[in-house]
C-alpha cells in the first residue's frame, strides 16, 4: 500500500506574504476588491427594485422609522393609522403601555442608523407611504452586502484573490443571502454581518486580537446574538473557541462587551414584557395555533433531513453550492482546537442540531431553508479549506455547475417568490407540512411556472422616498 505525499497548496500573494508590492498596495488593492464584491452584491441584492416583508417583518421595518420620525421604537402612531396592526402576529401591546414589535430593536436600531444620512439629506422622506420599505430594504441590503465582502476577506487569507471572489459571490448570490436576508428588515440581516464580522475578526492570528480587535470581536458577537439570540448555540460555541485561542486579557474584554449587551437586552425585555427572554415565549402557542405542531423542540429525523434535501426547503436543493464548505468539514475536524475552522464546525453543528429539532423546522412562510441561513458565515471559513486543497477539473466542473444552480435559484426567490402563491396553494404548507417533501410540486418549479412578481420594481416610484404634495 502506497501513501500519497501531502504537498502544502502554493501561498497566495496577499496581504501576509513577504514578497509582492509594498504593505499599503496590497491592503489597498485588497480594500477596492472587498469594495467591488460589496458593490456586486448590493445591486443584485437591490435589482428587483422592491422589500419581500412578511408578517414577522413589518414591525421592525416600521420600528426604524419611528425611531427616525419620533425618536422613539414604539409603534402607537403606526396602530393608530392602521388598526389591523393590533391584532397581526409581531405586534403587541406591551406593559409599558406602547405597542411594540416582539422581536428584538437591535435590527431597527442599526436600520435607522443606516437610513439616518439619507433622510437629513432629504433622499428619504420618512413619512412617505412607502418609507417603512424604502429603509428595511435600504438597511437589509447594506448589511448583507457588507457580510458578503467580510467573507471574501475571510478567505482572502488562504485563498487567491480569484477564488475569495468566487467564494464571497458564491455565499452571497447563491444563498439565502439574496432571495431571503437581504430583501427585508427582521433579524437574519443583522445577525449575518455581526457573526461574518466576527468570523473575519476570528480569522486572524490570535496573537494579534489584542485590546482594540478584541473589542470589536465582543462587538460583533454582541451585534449578533442581540439581533438574533436564537443563534445562541452557535455564538456559546465561537465565543468558546475564543477563550480557547485568544489570550486571556482578550478573551475577558470580548465576554464583558457580549455580557453587558444581552444583559441591556435582557432588561428591555423585561421593562417591556416581564421577562428576560422578551416575547419569544409566545412562539410557543403559537407554533400549536398557526403551525398546526404540538411540542416546540422534538428530535427526530424529519427536521435534519428537512433542512437539508426537503424539495421545497433543503439547503442542498436550493444551494448545493454549499458543498464545497461541507467537504471541508472532515480537514476541519481532524486540526486543531487552535484552528477558527474546528471551531466553526462544532458552531454550525450546534445551530443544526437546535433547528432540527425545531417543530417549525421549515420556518413558515418563506422561499426555501430560511434558517439555514443563519449558518453559512460558518460554513465560509470551510469553505476556503476545501479549495487549497481540491484542484481536479472535475471537481472543478462539478463545483461551478454547483454555483450557477445556485445562483439560479436565488435569484428566482429575489424577483418570482411570492407570486408562487406555494405556501398557501394549494392547501396552507403550515397545516399540510406533507407538501414540503412534494417533488412534483416544489416551491422552484411552482416559482418558474409563476413568472416574475408583480410586487417587482415596487420601490422604484416616487412614493417610496416622497410623502404625497397636499393640494390646494
Amino acid at each position: 500500500m502506497t501513501s500519497t505525499p501531502v504537498v502544502a497548496p502554493r501561498r497566495p500573494s496577499g496581504p501576509s506574504s513577504p514578497a509582492g508590492p509594498p504593505a499599503f498596495k496590497r491592503r489597498s488593492a485588497e480594500a477596492l476588491t472587498a469594495l467591488a464584491v460589496f458593490a456586486i452584491a448590493f445591486v443584485a441584492y437591490n435589482a428587483n427594485g422592491r422589500e419581500i416583508r412578511t408578517y414577522d417583518s413589518r414591525p421592525t421595518a416600521l420600528a426604524a422609522r419611528e425611531l427616525l420620525a419620533t425618536d422613539t421604537l414604539a409603534l402607537d402612531r403606526d396602530v393608530a393609522e392602521t388598526p389591523e396592526y393590533a391584532t397581526r402576529w409581531g405586534f403587541i401591546l406591551a406593559r409599558d403601555g406602547h405597542y411594540r414589535s416582539i422581536y428584538s430593536p437591535v435590527p431597527s436600531l442599526v436600520a435607522a442608523a443606516l437610513a439616518w444620512p439619507a433622510s437629513r439629506l432629504g433622499l428619504i422622506d420618512i413619512d412617505a407611504p412607502l418609507a417603512p420599505q424604502a429603509i428595511a430594504k435600504l438597511a437589509a441590503s447594506l448589511l448583507v452586502a457588507a457580510a458578503v465582502a467580510l467573507a471574501y476577506l475571510t478567505v482572502r487569507q488562504r485563498l487567491s484573490r480569484r477564488l475569495s471572489v468566487i467564494v464571497a459571490l458564491g455565499v452571497g448570490l447563491g444563498t439565502g443571502y439574496w432571495s431571503s436576508a437581504s430583501q427585508t428588515l427582521w433579524q437574519s440581516e443583522t445577525a449575518l454581518f455581526g457573526l461574518s464580522l466576527a468570523v473575519f475578526l476570528l480569522s486572524r492570528p490570535a496573537e494579534n486580537i489584542r485590546f482594540e480587535p478584541a473589542v470589536a470581536l465582543g462587538a460583533a458577537f454582541a451585534l449578533a446574538l442581540t439581533a438574533r439570540p436564537q443563534i445562541a448555540p452557535s455564538v456559546a460555541v465561537l465565543l468558546l473557541g475564543a477563550a480557547w485561542r485568544l489570550k486571556p486579557r482578550a478573551s475577558v474584554v470580548v465576554f464583558v462587551i457580549v455580557g453587558a449587551a444581552a444583559g441591556a437586552l435582557a432588561l428591555t425585555n423585561t421593562r417591556w414584557f416581564g421577562q428576560p427572554l422578551g416575547a419569544l415565549p409566545l412562539l410557543t402557542s403559537v407554533n400549536a395555533d398557526v403551525h398546526d405542531t404540538g411540542r416546540t423542540f422534538a428530535i427526530g429525523a424529519g427536521g435534519y433531513l428537512g433542512l437539508l434535501v426537503s424539495p421545497s426547503r433543503g439547503l442542498l436543493i436550493f444551494s448545493p453550492v454549499v458543498l464545497v464548505a461541507l467537504a471541508g468539514v472532515g480537514a476541519a475536524i481532524r486540526g486543531r482546537a487552535s484552528r477558527l475552522e474546528f471551531w466553526c464546525v462544532l458552531a454550525a453543528a450546534a445551530q443544526f442540531l437546535v433547528y432540527g429539532s425545531y417543530s417549525v423546522w421549515w420556518g413558515g412562510h418563506t422561499f426555501g431553508p430560511r434558517y439555514m441561513i443563519d449558518v453559512l458565515p460558518l460554513l465560509v471559513p470551510l469553505a476556503a479549506l476545501t479549495l487549497v486543497r481540491q484542484r481536479s477539473f472535475v471537481w472543478t466542473d462539478l463545483a461551478a455547475l454547483a454555483f450557477a444552480w445556485s445562483v439560479l435559484v436565488a435569484a428566482t426567490g429575489a424577483f418570482c417568490y411570492p407570486n408562487d402563491a406555494w405556501n398557501t396553494s394549494p392547501t396552507d404548507v403550515d397545516r399540510d407540512h406533507a407538501r414540503l417533501w412534494s417533488i412534483a410540486d416544489n416551491q422552484i418549479r411552482r416559482c418558474w411556472k409563476a413568472g416574475v412578481s408583480p410586487q417587482t420594481f415596487t420601490l422604484v416610484d416616487r412614493q417610496a422616498f416622497r410623502r404625497a404634495k397636499r393640494q390646494g
